[in-house]
């Protein structure tokens, strides 16, 4: 299951009326916004708990280990589907590996459904998937809400990546729990690097898909936390498809730029795809790779992000998820599922990824001896 000083326009990237926040949450029905506030609690000098938060995250990795209670596994040699969004997408891919992965030491199989960006093709998908009879399903990287009759019907366990707004149960969409990093959270450590490196003074572009709750929450969050800083302007809010990034993104990026000039520093997303997308416009206007603008994503911090941030290709930073522990969670958590217990109510922190904290390798991984945990917990160790 990586966005963002502050003036702010909902502009639909067709260049139609722009809808407002409210109106973009509406299009999603069933779903009710989250009661949290979307700034941090208690957050006075804004710059100053930037820089913390920075800081912090930057300079410690704790928050990976999951709960090691036992939850035995109740059965073995089934098959599980992950019906995924969009196998294109580099962090919905990443954590189809690691449910693989972890569905091999616990005794089951996977099958791969792809959804290929599309509301249809999701919802094909997921029929695909029922008529498979799994043992459970596993939604990767969409709303339940929008296949939420179909969910209730399965008949098995449903257990989702990034399926709503907030980690936990999805009552109303049949989802036993949601895996998901906290996305305040999330969209807070994006927006505070921005504040941070411009010292309180920078002038973001929030991108965000209304196609997805969680991306406007988080884009939500992101303008939220950047409008307590005095000094700084969200020049935009633009809502553009992930799924068409490559597409969209060139005509937006000019068009932002011609708009805002050298008042742009920052361009916040809720994901990694929209800034290699970018790259050309950027180029093209002679802007260099190491910004500005500064390109900041909210999740999810895939290869090609850590690639771009590693060599100042336009992108400057991400915040990342434990992808890889969130699949070997997802099995945990159809594990339970399947045996009648309660979800493990565990929430892996992002971690902030600069180029001075970027992993040598394609994905983020915690040492955090996550793998052996589950083998534990489910006996198979």
């Amino acid at each position: 299951m990586r966005t963002i000083a502050v003036l702010v326009a909902v502009l639909a990237a067709t260049a139609c009326a722009s809808p407002t926040v409210a109106e973009l949450e509406g299009r999603r029905s069933g779903a009710n916004a989250p009661a949290r506030p979307l700034t941090p609690p208690g957050v006075t000098d804004v710059l100053a708990d930037a820089r913390t938060r920075v800081d912090e995250n930057l300079n410690g990795r704790n928050g990976f280990t999951p709960p090691s209670n036992p939850s035995p596994a109740v059965r073995e040699g089934g098959t599980i589907a992950f019906v995924a969004a969009d196998l294109t997408n580099g962090g919905i891919n990443t954590v189809s590996q690691g449910v693989t992965e972890a569905a091999a030491a616990i005794g089951w199989q996977v099958v791969l459904f792809d959804g290929k960006g599309s509301a249809q093709g999701r919802a094909d998908a997921l029929n695909q998937a029922i008529a498979l009879r799994p043992a459970g399903i596993v939604l990767g990287g969409f709303d339940a809400t929008e296949q939420a009759a179909t969910i209730k019907q399965a008949g098995v366990p449903v257990v989702g990546w990034h399926a709503g707004p907030e980690p936990g149960r999805i009552p109303h969409a049949g989802v036993f729990t949601n895996v998901t990093t906290d996305p305040l959270e999330v969209a807070w450590l994006a927006a505070a690097y921005a504040v941070a490196e411009s010292g309180g003074s920078a002038g973001v572009v929030v991108l965000t898909d209304s196609q997805y709750e969680i991306a406007v929450r988080k884009a939500q969050a992101m303008r939220a936390y950047v409008e307590l800083c005095s000094g700084c302007a969200v020049l935009s809010y633009e809502d553009s498809p992930i799924a068409d990034a490559d597409a969209r993104m060139p005509s937006l990026v000019s068009s932002l730029l011609q708009r805002n000039g050298d008042r742009l520093g920052y361009l916040l997303g809720v994901n990694g795809n929209y800034f290699g997308a970018a790259k050309s416009a950027l180029r093209d206007a002679g802007r260099p790779g190491a910004g500005p603008p500064f390109s900041i994503a909210a999740g999810d911090g895939d290869a090609a992000e850590f690639q771009r941030i590693r060599t100042g290709d336009y992108q400057a930073a991400t915040v990342a998820e434990p992808m890889l522990l969130h699949g070997w969670q997802l099995v945990d958590e159809l594990n339970r599922a399947v045996a009648g217990r309660d979800p493990s109510g565990f929430v892996a922190k992002p971690a902030l990824i600069t180029k001075r904290s970027v992993p040598s390798g394609a994905v983020f991984d915690p040492q955090s001896g996550y793998r052996e945990i589950y083998r534990k917990v489910w006996g198979k160790s």
